[in-house]
Protein backbone atom coordinates (compact mmCIF):
# COMPACT_ATOMS: atom_id res chain seq x y z
CA UNK A 1 0.00 0.00 0.00
CA UNK A 2 0.80 3.39 -0.67
CA UNK A 3 1.86 5.69 1.66
CA UNK A 4 -0.17 9.20 2.10
CA UNK A 5 2.97 11.09 2.51
CA UNK A 6 6.44 10.61 1.13
CA UNK A 7 9.77 12.41 1.31
CA UNK A 8 10.72 12.35 -2.34
CA UNK A 9 13.70 14.33 -4.13
CA UNK A 10 12.32 16.40 -7.31
CA UNK A 11 13.67 13.62 -9.21
CA UNK A 12 12.09 10.59 -7.58
CA UNK A 13 8.96 12.41 -7.40
CA UNK A 14 8.52 12.45 -11.16
CA UNK A 15 9.03 8.58 -11.66
CA UNK A 16 6.96 8.54 -9.07
CA UNK A 17 4.18 10.37 -11.34
CA UNK A 18 5.18 8.38 -14.48
CA UNK A 19 4.69 4.89 -12.99
CA UNK A 20 1.41 6.18 -11.31
CA UNK A 21 -0.17 7.93 -14.09
CA UNK A 22 1.01 4.64 -16.35
CA UNK A 23 3.95 6.04 -18.28
CA UNK A 24 4.51 2.57 -20.80
CA UNK A 25 8.12 3.75 -21.97
CA UNK A 26 10.78 5.52 -19.84
CA UNK A 27 13.96 6.61 -22.58
CA UNK A 28 16.97 8.79 -21.41
CA UNK A 29 20.31 9.22 -21.54
CA UNK A 30 22.21 9.77 -18.28
CA UNK A 31 22.98 13.29 -17.51
CA UNK A 32 22.70 14.97 -13.67
CA UNK A 33 20.76 16.56 -12.55
CA UNK A 34 18.08 14.17 -14.05
CA UNK A 35 20.02 10.84 -14.26
CA UNK A 36 17.69 9.41 -10.87
CA UNK A 37 14.23 10.05 -12.73
CA UNK A 38 14.53 6.76 -15.03
CA UNK A 39 16.51 4.65 -12.21
CA UNK A 40 13.66 5.24 -9.61
CA UNK A 41 11.22 4.70 -12.52
CA UNK A 42 12.54 1.29 -13.30
CA UNK A 43 12.84 0.69 -9.54
CA UNK A 44 9.31 0.98 -8.88
CA UNK A 45 8.67 -1.65 -12.24
CA UNK A 46 8.51 0.98 -15.23
CA UNK A 47 10.04 0.13 -18.55
CA UNK A 48 13.04 2.51 -18.76
CA UNK A 49 16.00 2.44 -20.61
CA UNK A 50 19.16 4.02 -21.40
CA UNK A 51 20.13 5.60 -25.16
CA UNK A 52 23.32 6.27 -26.98
CA UNK A 53 22.48 9.93 -26.80
CA UNK A 54 19.41 11.99 -26.45
CA UNK A 55 18.36 12.00 -29.99
CA UNK A 56 17.70 8.40 -30.09
CA UNK A 57 16.37 8.70 -26.78
CA UNK A 58 13.44 11.30 -27.51
CA UNK A 59 13.39 9.29 -30.68
CA UNK A 60 12.35 6.57 -29.30
CA UNK A 61 10.07 8.04 -27.01
CA UNK A 62 7.89 9.74 -30.07
CA UNK A 63 7.49 6.43 -31.61
CA UNK A 64 5.63 5.20 -28.42
CA UNK A 65 3.83 8.40 -28.18
CA UNK A 66 3.04 7.66 -31.96
CA UNK A 67 1.21 4.16 -30.69
CA UNK A 68 -0.89 5.99 -28.22
CA UNK A 69 1.21 5.18 -25.39
CA UNK A 70 2.33 7.52 -22.32
CA UNK A 71 6.19 8.36 -22.92
CA UNK A 72 8.72 10.05 -20.96
CA UNK A 73 11.93 11.31 -21.76
CA UNK A 74 14.74 12.29 -19.53
CA UNK A 75 18.03 14.36 -20.27
CA UNK A 76 20.15 17.10 -18.84
CA UNK A 77 19.57 20.64 -20.05
CA UNK A 78 23.36 20.04 -22.94
CA UNK A 79 20.97 16.83 -23.95
CA UNK A 80 18.17 18.98 -25.43
CA UNK A 81 20.48 20.93 -27.91
CA UNK A 82 21.17 16.98 -28.78
CA UNK A 83 17.59 15.96 -29.21
CA UNK A 84 16.40 19.16 -30.40
CA UNK A 85 16.24 18.35 -34.45
CA UNK A 86 13.23 15.58 -33.46
CA UNK A 87 11.79 18.24 -30.78
CA UNK A 88 11.03 21.04 -32.99
CA UNK A 89 9.43 18.14 -35.47
CA UNK A 90 7.45 16.29 -32.75
CA UNK A 91 5.67 19.87 -32.09
CA UNK A 92 4.36 19.83 -35.68
CA UNK A 93 3.10 16.35 -36.06
CA UNK A 94 1.73 16.21 -32.68
CA UNK A 95 1.77 12.75 -30.38
CA UNK A 96 -1.54 9.90 -30.59
CA UNK A 97 -0.63 9.18 -26.71
CA UNK A 98 1.31 11.31 -24.16
CA UNK A 99 4.99 12.56 -24.58
CA UNK A 100 6.44 14.54 -21.36
CA UNK A 101 10.45 15.58 -22.16
CA UNK A 102 12.09 16.63 -19.02
CA UNK A 103 15.16 18.82 -19.36
CA UNK A 104 16.82 19.26 -16.31
CA UNK A 105 18.60 22.95 -16.36
CA UNK A 106 21.95 23.44 -14.45
CA UNK A 107 22.10 27.20 -13.25
CA UNK A 108 25.65 27.56 -11.44
CA UNK A 109 27.07 24.81 -13.56
CA UNK A 110 27.49 22.14 -11.15
CA UNK A 111 28.20 19.66 -13.65
CA UNK A 112 27.97 21.70 -16.89
CA UNK A 113 29.86 23.52 -19.20
CA UNK A 114 27.48 25.89 -19.98
CA UNK A 115 24.39 27.05 -18.05
CA UNK A 116 21.78 27.42 -20.62
CA UNK A 117 18.34 28.51 -20.23
CA UNK A 118 16.45 25.50 -21.71
CA UNK A 119 13.01 27.91 -21.25
CA UNK A 120 14.04 29.17 -24.69
CA UNK A 121 13.57 25.81 -26.71
CA UNK A 122 9.65 25.84 -25.42
CA UNK A 123 9.23 29.68 -27.37
CA UNK A 124 11.69 28.33 -30.26
CA UNK A 125 10.01 24.85 -30.75
CA UNK A 126 6.82 25.81 -29.61
CA UNK A 127 5.37 23.62 -26.58
CA UNK A 128 4.22 24.14 -23.74
CA UNK A 129 6.47 24.36 -20.40
CA UNK A 130 5.81 23.28 -16.81
CA UNK A 131 7.88 24.59 -14.21
CA UNK A 132 7.85 22.76 -10.92
CA UNK A 133 9.08 24.29 -7.66
CA UNK A 134 9.77 21.29 -5.13
CA UNK A 135 9.29 17.50 -5.23
CA UNK A 136 5.23 18.03 -4.87
CA UNK A 137 4.78 20.64 -7.96
CA UNK A 138 7.48 17.82 -9.72
CA UNK A 139 5.11 15.09 -8.92
CA UNK A 140 1.73 17.09 -9.61
CA UNK A 141 3.15 18.63 -12.74
CA UNK A 142 4.25 15.27 -14.38
CA UNK A 143 1.01 13.99 -14.10
CA UNK A 144 -0.15 17.74 -15.44
CA UNK A 145 1.75 17.21 -18.25
CA UNK A 146 0.66 13.72 -19.50
CA UNK A 147 -2.98 15.44 -19.22
CA UNK A 148 -2.08 18.61 -21.17
CA UNK A 149 -0.41 16.16 -24.38
CA UNK A 150 -2.95 13.66 -24.04
CA UNK A 151 -5.86 16.78 -24.55
CA UNK A 152 -4.14 18.48 -27.24
CA UNK A 153 -1.69 15.76 -28.92
CA UNK A 154 1.42 18.07 -28.16
CA UNK A 155 4.61 16.93 -26.48
CA UNK A 156 5.13 18.77 -23.05
CA UNK A 157 8.22 20.14 -21.93
CA UNK A 158 9.10 19.76 -17.92
CA UNK A 159 11.59 22.24 -17.10
CA UNK A 160 13.21 21.23 -13.99
CA UNK A 161 16.48 23.01 -12.19
CA UNK A 162 19.28 20.99 -10.15
CA UNK A 163 18.08 22.16 -7.02
CA UNK A 164 14.56 20.68 -7.20
CA UNK A 165 15.56 17.58 -8.89
CA UNK A 166 17.86 17.04 -6.29
CA UNK A 167 15.61 18.58 -3.21
CA UNK A 168 14.10 16.39 -0.92
CA UNK A 169 10.34 17.41 0.13
CA UNK A 170 7.14 16.03 1.29
CA UNK A 171 4.94 14.18 -1.94
CA UNK A 172 1.32 13.33 -1.09
CA UNK A 173 0.77 11.04 -3.88
CA UNK A 174 -2.51 10.86 -5.57
CA UNK A 175 -4.56 7.64 -5.36
CA UNK A 176 -4.59 5.61 -8.30
CA UNK A 177 -6.62 5.84 -11.47
CA UNK A 178 -7.44 3.75 -14.11
CA UNK A 179 -4.95 2.77 -16.85
CA UNK A 180 -5.21 4.84 -20.55
CA UNK A 181 -5.99 2.18 -23.52
CA UNK A 182 -3.88 -0.14 -24.65
CA UNK A 183 -1.59 1.24 -27.39
CA UNK A 184 -2.85 0.96 -31.05
CA UNK A 185 -1.32 2.33 -33.94
CA UNK A 186 -3.64 4.18 -36.25
CA UNK A 187 -1.97 5.08 -39.96
CA UNK A 188 -2.15 9.18 -40.28
CA UNK A 189 -0.05 10.28 -43.06
CA UNK A 190 -0.62 13.91 -42.88
CA UNK A 191 -0.27 14.28 -39.59
CA UNK A 192 2.94 12.08 -39.04
CA UNK A 193 5.27 12.49 -42.63
CA UNK A 194 6.17 15.77 -42.44
CA UNK A 195 7.36 16.73 -46.11
CA UNK A 196 6.28 20.64 -46.68
CA UNK A 197 2.80 20.44 -48.38
CA UNK A 198 2.12 18.14 -44.41
CA UNK A 199 4.22 20.47 -42.63
CA UNK A 200 2.71 24.21 -43.15
CA UNK A 201 -0.88 23.11 -42.08
CA UNK A 202 0.84 21.64 -39.41
CA UNK A 203 2.67 24.52 -38.08
CA UNK A 204 -0.83 26.15 -38.36
CA UNK A 205 -2.59 23.35 -36.26
CA UNK A 206 0.92 24.36 -33.56
CA UNK A 207 -0.13 27.56 -32.79
CA UNK A 208 -3.62 26.69 -33.16
CA UNK A 209 -2.93 24.24 -30.32
CA UNK A 210 -0.62 26.97 -28.75
CA UNK A 211 -3.12 29.74 -28.23
CA UNK A 212 -5.89 27.27 -27.01
CA UNK A 213 -3.66 26.45 -24.31
CA UNK A 214 -2.70 30.26 -23.45
CA UNK A 215 -6.54 30.71 -22.77
CA UNK A 216 -6.65 27.66 -20.61
CA UNK A 217 -3.37 28.79 -18.60
CA UNK A 218 -5.18 32.21 -17.60
CA UNK A 219 -8.44 30.52 -16.23
CA UNK A 220 -7.34 27.00 -15.13
CA UNK A 221 -3.51 26.49 -15.54
CA UNK A 222 -1.24 25.64 -12.66
CA UNK A 223 -0.49 29.67 -11.54
CA UNK A 224 -1.47 31.03 -8.31
CA UNK A 225 -1.47 33.88 -6.11
CA UNK A 226 -0.18 34.53 -2.71
CA UNK A 227 -1.60 37.55 -1.63
CA UNK A 228 0.22 40.30 0.55
CA UNK A 229 0.90 44.03 0.50
CA UNK A 230 -0.13 46.40 -2.38
CA UNK A 231 2.82 48.15 -2.32
CA UNK A 232 5.34 45.20 -3.75
CA UNK A 233 4.37 42.36 -6.19
CA UNK A 234 6.88 39.49 -7.70
CA UNK A 235 5.83 37.54 -10.14
CA UNK A 236 8.01 33.84 -10.33
CA UNK A 237 8.29 30.61 -11.47
CA UNK A 238 10.08 27.32 -10.39
CA UNK A 239 12.61 27.74 -7.45
CA UNK A 240 13.05 30.96 -7.45
CA UNK A 241 9.23 31.18 -5.86
CA UNK A 242 10.37 29.51 -2.62
CA UNK A 243 13.63 31.94 -2.50
CA UNK A 244 10.93 34.66 -3.17
CA UNK A 245 8.65 33.79 -0.26
CA UNK A 246 11.26 33.38 2.31
CA UNK A 247 13.33 36.47 1.61
CA UNK A 248 9.78 38.51 1.75
CA UNK A 249 6.65 36.95 3.34
CA UNK A 250 4.90 40.34 2.83
CA UNK A 251 5.19 40.48 -0.98
CA UNK A 252 2.31 39.18 -3.04
CA UNK A 253 3.20 36.60 -5.12
CA UNK A 254 2.10 35.68 -9.10
CA UNK A 255 3.39 31.95 -9.10
CA UNK A 256 3.65 30.40 -12.74
CA UNK A 257 3.67 27.11 -13.06
CA UNK A 258 2.91 27.03 -17.31
CA UNK A 259 5.30 29.29 -18.43
CA UNK A 260 4.88 28.78 -22.03
CA UNK A 261 2.23 30.06 -23.42
CA UNK A 262 2.16 32.59 -20.70
CA UNK A 263 -0.91 33.76 -18.76
CA UNK A 264 -0.51 37.54 -19.81
CA UNK A 265 -4.05 38.54 -18.89
CA UNK A 266 -2.93 37.09 -15.30
CA UNK A 267 0.32 38.79 -15.19
CA UNK A 268 -0.88 41.70 -16.83
CA UNK A 269 -4.03 42.20 -13.68
CA UNK A 270 -1.50 41.50 -10.93
CA UNK A 271 0.99 44.17 -11.89
CA UNK A 272 -1.78 46.80 -12.27
CA UNK A 273 -2.70 45.83 -8.79
CA UNK A 274 0.58 46.27 -6.82
CA UNK A 275 2.73 49.56 -7.14
CA UNK A 276 5.58 47.77 -7.60
CA UNK A 277 6.25 44.48 -9.35
CA UNK A 278 9.38 42.50 -9.86
CA UNK A 279 10.12 39.87 -11.90
CA UNK A 280 12.67 37.16 -9.72
CA UNK A 281 13.82 34.06 -11.78
CA UNK A 282 16.90 32.14 -12.46
CA UNK A 283 19.25 32.61 -15.48
CA UNK A 284 17.98 34.08 -18.36
CA UNK A 285 15.29 37.44 -17.96
CA UNK A 286 13.18 35.09 -20.01
CA UNK A 287 9.75 36.07 -18.00
CA UNK A 288 11.04 39.73 -17.94
CA UNK A 289 11.18 39.77 -21.38
CA UNK A 290 8.16 38.11 -22.41
CA UNK A 291 6.30 40.64 -19.97
CA UNK A 292 8.25 43.98 -21.17
CA UNK A 293 7.64 42.70 -24.36
CA UNK A 294 3.82 43.24 -23.87
CA UNK A 295 3.80 46.27 -22.27
CA UNK A 296 3.86 45.33 -18.62
CA UNK A 297 5.23 47.64 -16.14
CA UNK A 298 8.01 45.39 -14.47
CA UNK A 299 11.21 45.65 -13.11
CA UNK A 300 13.77 42.78 -14.36
CA UNK A 301 17.12 41.94 -11.94
CA UNK A 302 20.09 43.72 -12.46
CA UNK A 303 22.51 41.58 -15.01
CA UNK A 304 24.83 40.66 -12.40
CA UNK A 305 22.17 37.69 -10.93
CA UNK A 306 21.76 36.39 -14.29
CA UNK A 307 25.00 33.82 -13.48
CA UNK A 308 24.73 31.10 -11.33
CA UNK A 309 22.19 29.52 -9.25
CA UNK A 310 19.91 32.35 -7.17
CA UNK A 311 19.59 31.99 -3.46
CA UNK A 312 17.08 33.65 -0.36
CA UNK A 313 20.14 36.48 0.33
CA UNK A 314 20.67 37.05 -3.51
CA UNK A 315 16.82 37.18 -3.81
CA UNK A 316 16.94 39.68 -0.99
CA UNK A 317 18.80 41.81 -2.63
CA UNK A 318 17.01 42.00 -6.00
CA UNK A 319 14.22 42.83 -4.09
CA UNK A 320 15.29 45.85 -2.84
CA UNK A 321 17.09 47.22 -5.43
CA UNK A 322 21.29 46.32 -4.70
CA UNK A 323 23.52 45.87 -7.82
CA UNK A 324 26.87 46.22 -5.51
CA UNK A 325 29.04 43.60 -6.55
CA UNK A 326 28.72 40.42 -4.82
CA UNK A 327 31.28 38.92 -1.92
CA UNK A 328 33.54 36.56 -3.56
CA UNK A 329 33.00 32.78 -3.28
CA UNK A 330 35.99 31.29 -0.79
CA UNK A 331 37.18 28.41 -3.52
CA UNK A 332 36.71 25.40 -2.46
CA UNK A 333 38.79 21.99 -3.31
CA UNK A 334 39.22 21.55 -6.76
CA UNK A 335 38.12 18.06 -7.94
CA UNK A 336 40.28 15.59 -9.19
CA UNK A 337 40.88 12.03 -10.75
CA UNK A 338 40.32 9.78 -8.00
CA UNK A 339 43.50 8.22 -6.95
CA UNK A 340 44.42 5.05 -8.93
CA UNK A 341 42.12 6.15 -11.89
CA UNK A 342 43.24 4.53 -14.63
CA UNK A 343 43.06 7.90 -16.87
CA UNK A 344 45.97 8.96 -14.71
CA UNK A 345 47.99 6.96 -16.98
CA UNK A 346 47.12 8.13 -19.90
CA UNK A 347 47.27 11.43 -19.22
CA UNK A 348 50.76 11.64 -17.43
CA UNK A 349 51.99 10.12 -20.79
CA UNK A 350 50.22 12.68 -23.14
CA UNK A 351 51.64 15.06 -20.81
CA UNK A 352 55.24 13.96 -20.73
CA UNK A 353 55.16 13.35 -24.71
CA UNK A 354 53.61 17.39 -25.06
CA UNK A 355 50.77 16.19 -27.17
CA UNK A 356 48.23 18.54 -28.21
CA UNK A 357 45.22 17.00 -26.16
CA UNK A 358 41.47 17.34 -27.65
CA UNK A 359 39.24 16.45 -25.01
CA UNK A 360 35.79 15.46 -24.50
CA UNK A 361 33.24 15.25 -21.50
CA UNK A 362 33.39 12.73 -18.33
CA UNK A 363 35.32 13.07 -15.47
CA UNK A 364 38.31 12.38 -17.35
CA UNK A 365 37.96 16.24 -18.40
CA UNK A 366 39.98 16.52 -15.24
CA UNK A 367 43.06 15.87 -16.84
CA UNK A 368 43.11 19.91 -17.63
CA UNK A 369 43.98 19.97 -13.94
CA UNK A 370 47.09 19.98 -12.20
CA UNK A 371 49.40 17.42 -11.69
CA UNK A 372 48.50 16.55 -15.52
CA UNK A 373 47.60 19.83 -17.44
CA UNK A 374 47.16 17.46 -20.17
CA UNK A 375 43.71 18.92 -21.79
CA UNK A 376 43.42 21.48 -24.47
CA UNK A 377 40.16 21.47 -25.50
CA UNK A 378 36.99 20.32 -24.48
CA UNK A 379 33.63 21.68 -26.14
CA UNK A 380 30.53 19.54 -26.40
CA UNK A 381 30.24 15.70 -26.24
CA UNK A 382 32.17 13.92 -29.03
CA UNK A 383 33.78 16.96 -29.93
CA UNK A 384 36.97 15.33 -28.71
CA UNK A 385 37.73 13.78 -31.79
CA UNK A 386 36.35 15.95 -34.67
CA UNK A 387 37.94 18.77 -32.80
CA UNK A 388 41.30 17.05 -32.79
CA UNK A 389 40.69 16.46 -36.83
CA UNK A 390 40.13 20.43 -37.72
CA UNK A 391 43.30 20.85 -35.65
CA UNK A 392 45.15 18.31 -37.48
CA UNK A 393 43.97 19.34 -40.92
CA UNK A 394 45.25 23.12 -40.25
CA UNK A 395 48.36 22.95 -37.87
CA UNK A 396 51.62 22.83 -39.52
CA UNK A 397 52.61 19.07 -40.09
CA UNK A 398 55.02 19.30 -36.82
CA UNK A 399 52.25 20.59 -34.53
CA UNK A 400 49.64 18.38 -36.40
CA UNK A 401 51.52 15.30 -35.53
CA UNK A 402 50.90 15.80 -31.82
CA UNK A 403 47.17 16.38 -31.66
CA UNK A 404 45.45 13.61 -30.17
CA UNK A 405 41.92 13.02 -29.40
CA UNK A 406 40.67 11.63 -25.67
CA UNK A 407 36.81 10.51 -25.17
CA UNK A 408 35.05 8.18 -22.73
CA UNK A 409 33.20 5.14 -23.88
CA UNK A 410 29.74 6.21 -23.13
CA UNK A 411 30.53 9.28 -24.73
CA UNK A 412 32.08 7.18 -27.78
CA UNK A 413 29.29 5.37 -28.31
CA UNK A 414 27.02 8.70 -27.53
CA UNK A 415 28.22 10.93 -30.58
CA UNK A 416 32.16 9.57 -30.99
CA UNK A 417 31.46 7.20 -34.14
CA UNK A 418 30.40 9.74 -36.69
CA UNK A 419 33.69 11.74 -35.39
CA UNK A 420 35.54 8.34 -36.53
CA UNK A 421 33.42 8.17 -39.71
CA UNK A 422 34.31 11.89 -40.64
CA UNK A 423 38.23 10.95 -39.75
CA UNK A 424 37.74 7.93 -42.72
CA UNK A 425 35.93 10.03 -45.44
CA UNK A 426 38.51 13.05 -44.43
CA UNK A 427 41.37 12.28 -43.00
CA UNK A 428 43.86 14.78 -42.30
CA UNK A 429 47.42 14.13 -44.17
CA UNK A 430 49.34 13.10 -40.97
CA UNK A 431 46.59 10.78 -39.95
CA UNK A 432 45.18 10.93 -36.33
CA UNK A 433 44.91 8.78 -33.12
CA UNK A 434 42.47 8.67 -30.81
CA UNK A 435 42.06 6.86 -27.32
CA UNK A 436 38.88 5.63 -25.74
CA UNK A 437 39.36 5.64 -22.26
CA UNK A 438 36.96 2.75 -21.53
CA UNK A 439 36.39 2.48 -17.78
CA UNK A 440 32.98 0.39 -18.47
CA UNK A 441 30.75 2.54 -17.49
CA UNK A 442 29.45 6.16 -17.48
CA UNK A 443 31.49 7.26 -14.37
CA UNK A 444 30.24 10.86 -14.07
CA UNK A 445 26.31 10.72 -13.88
CA UNK A 446 26.41 8.04 -11.49
CA UNK A 447 28.25 4.69 -13.04
CA UNK A 448 25.22 3.93 -15.52
CA UNK A 449 25.51 1.43 -18.17
CA UNK A 450 25.39 2.43 -21.59
CA UNK A 451 25.91 0.23 -25.20
CA UNK A 452 29.23 -0.69 -24.69
CA UNK A 453 29.15 -2.57 -21.38
CA UNK A 454 26.73 -5.53 -22.45
CA UNK A 455 24.12 -4.59 -19.40
CA UNK A 456 20.87 -2.83 -19.38
CA UNK A 457 19.78 0.09 -17.20
CA UNK A 458 18.73 -2.34 -14.47
CA UNK A 459 21.96 -4.30 -15.43
CA UNK A 460 20.57 -7.27 -16.80
CA UNK A 461 22.06 -8.28 -20.30
CA UNK A 462 21.64 -6.43 -22.74
CA UNK A 463 23.49 -6.25 -26.36
CA UNK A 464 27.57 -4.93 -26.55
CA UNK A 465 29.09 -2.59 -29.15
CA UNK A 466 32.42 -3.92 -29.22
CA UNK A 467 34.70 -0.72 -29.71
CA UNK A 468 37.36 -3.10 -31.73
CA UNK A 469 34.90 -4.55 -34.07
CA UNK A 470 33.52 -1.18 -35.02
CA UNK A 471 36.14 0.51 -35.42
CA UNK A 472 37.79 -1.82 -37.93
CA UNK A 473 33.98 -2.38 -39.58
CA UNK A 474 35.20 1.43 -40.51
CA UNK A 475 37.80 0.69 -42.53
CA UNK A 476 40.71 1.38 -39.73
CA UNK A 477 43.30 -0.88 -38.38
CA UNK A 478 41.39 -3.19 -35.46
CA UNK A 479 42.61 -0.93 -31.98
CA UNK A 480 45.57 -1.52 -29.93
CA UNK A 481 43.35 -2.56 -26.42
CA UNK A 482 45.49 -2.00 -23.19
CA UNK A 483 45.61 -1.61 -19.66
CA UNK A 484 47.11 1.44 -19.37
CA UNK A 485 48.12 0.95 -15.38
CA UNK A 486 49.98 -2.25 -16.45
CA UNK A 487 52.46 -1.52 -18.39
CA UNK A 488 52.69 2.87 -18.50
CA UNK A 489 55.79 2.45 -20.84
CA UNK A 490 54.53 0.25 -23.22
CA UNK A 491 51.39 2.79 -23.45
CA UNK A 492 53.53 5.53 -23.89
CA UNK A 493 55.21 3.58 -26.87
CA UNK A 494 52.35 2.88 -28.58
CA UNK A 495 51.10 6.50 -28.63
CA UNK A 496 54.43 7.58 -29.81
CA UNK A 497 54.13 4.98 -32.57
CA UNK A 498 50.71 6.13 -33.47
CA UNK A 499 51.77 9.46 -33.94
CA UNK A 500 54.61 9.06 -35.70
CA UNK A 501 52.66 6.62 -38.29
CA UNK A 502 50.92 9.03 -40.21
CA UNK A 503 47.68 6.75 -40.13
CA UNK A 504 44.36 6.93 -38.47
CA UNK A 505 44.98 4.95 -35.12
CA UNK A 506 42.77 4.08 -32.16
CA UNK A 507 43.94 2.77 -29.17
CA UNK A 508 41.08 1.41 -26.16
CA UNK A 509 42.82 1.86 -22.99
CA UNK A 510 40.61 -0.29 -21.01
CA UNK A 511 40.23 -0.49 -17.37
CA UNK A 512 37.26 -0.82 -15.44
CA UNK A 513 36.60 2.51 -12.67
CA UNK A 514 38.07 1.86 -9.22
CA UNK A 515 34.78 3.16 -7.69
CA UNK A 516 32.62 0.70 -10.39
CA UNK A 517 34.66 -2.84 -10.39
CA UNK A 518 33.06 -4.41 -7.28
CA UNK A 519 29.82 -3.23 -9.07
CA UNK A 520 30.83 -4.18 -12.45
CA UNK A 521 31.91 -7.73 -11.14
CA UNK A 522 28.48 -8.28 -9.16
CA UNK A 523 26.50 -7.70 -11.92
CA UNK A 524 28.96 -9.81 -14.22
CA UNK A 525 28.72 -12.72 -11.32
CA UNK A 526 24.69 -12.42 -11.75
CA UNK A 527 24.54 -13.00 -15.31
CA UNK A 528 26.63 -15.97 -15.62
CA UNK A 529 24.53 -17.50 -12.80
CA UNK A 530 21.20 -16.62 -15.14
CA UNK A 531 23.27 -18.48 -17.98
CA UNK A 532 24.02 -21.25 -15.71
CA UNK A 533 20.51 -22.22 -14.67
CA UNK A 534 18.50 -24.84 -16.12
CA UNK A 535 14.99 -24.71 -15.98
CA UNK A 536 13.03 -27.79 -14.07
CA UNK A 537 10.52 -29.86 -15.29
Amino acid sequence: MQPDRMLLSGDEAVALAARGGHVRLGTGYPGTPSTEILEAFSELGGQAQWSPNEKVALEVAIGAAFAGARAICTMKHVGLNVAADPLFTVAYTGVQGALVIVSADDPGMSSSQNEQDNRRYAVAAGVPMLEPADSQEAYDFTLLGIEISERWKIPVLLRMTTRVCHSYTVVRPRPPVAPPPAPHFERDVAHRVMIPAHARPAHVRLREKLDAIAQWNETEGPNRVVEGTAARGVITSGISYMHVREADREAAVLKLGLTHPLPFGAMREFARAHGRTIVVEEGDPYLAEAALAAGLAVETKPDLFRFGELNVDRVRRILNGEASPEAKVPPGKPPELCPGCPHRSVFTALRDLGCIVAGDIGCYTLGVLPPFNALDTCVCMGAGITVGLGLRHVLPPEEARRVVSVIGDSTFVHSGITGLVEAVYNPPATGHLTIILDNGTTAMTGMQEHPGTGRSLDHGRAGKVIFEDLVESLGMARPVVIDPTVDTARFQSLVSEALASGALRVIVARRDCLLATSKIKSYEQALKQETCLVPIE
